[in-house]
């Protein structure tokens, strides 16, 4: 039996041994869910912005990173692909950053899938990347849009003219509509951006959350992908500059602007810690009927399992372990040798580091500078 998965054809061989060992539900369902394109397909591309971290080539829409759709798309709108790879770069290089001291330090590989089995298992770390891609996606597209690299889209001509914030007041918080400031310059047009982010990611599958029903992995990646989308729009920034005699600052000129990728990822990375766990559909049919949980907010992250145990290696669930990480000694946070070598113990080693000092400018025209060497302790987890 032939199925596709992300364009590739797999061969499944099922053998009368394995027949008589497994039963006949675990193989209809595994034939069903290799039969669709599984949450880990459409996150493939993430592997341009591994790329893209030493190669400035512009990638192709024949690149196999991408899926059938996703190619499709690509050859209608070709100058896209450069937002695409910058989107994805923006995702690895942000949850790299934030997950820098955690146990799960998001450890790339180099080729796809980038993320291992984080991507499909469906934890708190699998709604954070569904989250921080979308969100990539939607920022380097916007971005794009506003600096006119697009013919497709540019500013959001929607902010033109007088007119109120969300709430009717001003770019202050107070006053009134009409206070004598008005939209102007070039706001970032968001809304054409998440539009291309659930195009390229979501395609045409829509959001099949429900409460009573439970979630599946792909119902769960849809709901995360639309809260990175939104955390978008809720860390936007409103910039004004004045106009009026001798700075008097009569007018006011006001546009919207998204904000530094690093807000957006210090938001996600709350919505992670506080992520809700949901049940899963699949298995909750064959259960009684359990307690009814209360709503899950749209812009809340959601994971259907627990997380791994990040602190061993693990090669059969991708798990790099901690054994050889840095740690901070005297440190209590998530960096501390307690909590990242999880109670095994570290060991300290005696550094020597070399680096320039003492720099000064010396006419005309270089930069003269001392050699300066320092020793310090370096503890890693055993």
């Amino acid at each position: 039996m032939e199925t596709r998965s992300c364009g590739v054809r797999n061969t499944w061989t099922l053998t009368r041994i394995t027949l008589t060992r497994i039963p006949w539900t675990r193989i209809l369902w595994t034939l069903l869910l290799a039969s669709v394109s599984p949450p880990g397909c459409t996150a493939s591309w993430v592997s341009l912005g591994v790329s893209s971290l030493g190669s400035p080539e512009r990638p192709s829409c024949s690149a196999p990173p991408l899926s059938p759709r996703q190619r499709d798309l690509c050859r209608k709108q070709p100058l896209l692909m450069p937002s695409v790879q910058e989107g994805a770069r923006l995702a690895v290089s942000e949850c790299q950053s934030q997950f820098r001291h955690e146990r799960w330090n998001c450890s790339v590989r180099k080729e796809p899938p980038v993320f291992g089995r984080e991507m499909t298992i469906g934890s708190k770390e699998t709604a954070f990347l569904q989250a921080v891609l979308a969100a990539g996606l939607v920022h380097a597209v916007t971005r794009a849009c506003s600096q006119g690299n697009m013919t497709e889209c540019g500013c959001d001509a929607r902010l033109r003219g007088g007119g109120a914030l969300q709430g009717g007041v001003s770019p202050q918080g107070s006053g009134s509509p009409q206070g004598g400031w008005h939209w102007g310059g070039c706001s970032d047009h968001i809304q054409y951006g998440i539009w291309f982010s659930r195009r390229f990611i979501d395609g045409t599958v829509r959001n099949t959350t429900s409460i009573r029903g439970g979630f599946t992995l792909r119902s769960a990646y849809i709901h995360n992908s639309e809260a990175g989308r939104q955390a978008i729009v809720r860390t936007m920034s409103t910039h004004c500059r004045c106009h009026g005699v001798s700075g008097s600052c009569a007018v006011k000129t006001c546009w919207k602007t998204v904000a530094p990728f690093e807000r957006v990822g210090v938001y996600l990375k709350e919505r992670y810690e506080r992520s809700v766990q949901v049940s899963d559909r699949a298995r909750k049919k064959g259960r009684r009927k359990e307690q009814r949980r209360p709503p899950v907010d749209a812009q809340q992250l959601v994971f259907i399992t627990k997380s791994p145990n990040y602190c061993l290696e693990d090669a059969r669930r991708g798990v790099a372990g901690t054994r050889g990480r840095r740690c901070n000694r005297t440190s209590s946070g998530a960096d501390s040798c307690v909590l990242l070598c999880c109670g095994r113990g570290y060991s300290t080693q005696l550094v020597r580091l070399v680096q320039r000092c003492q720099c000064k400018f010396v006419w005309c025209c270089f930069v003269q500078c001392s050699r300066c060497e320092s020793m310090s302790d370096m503890h890693t987890c055993k």
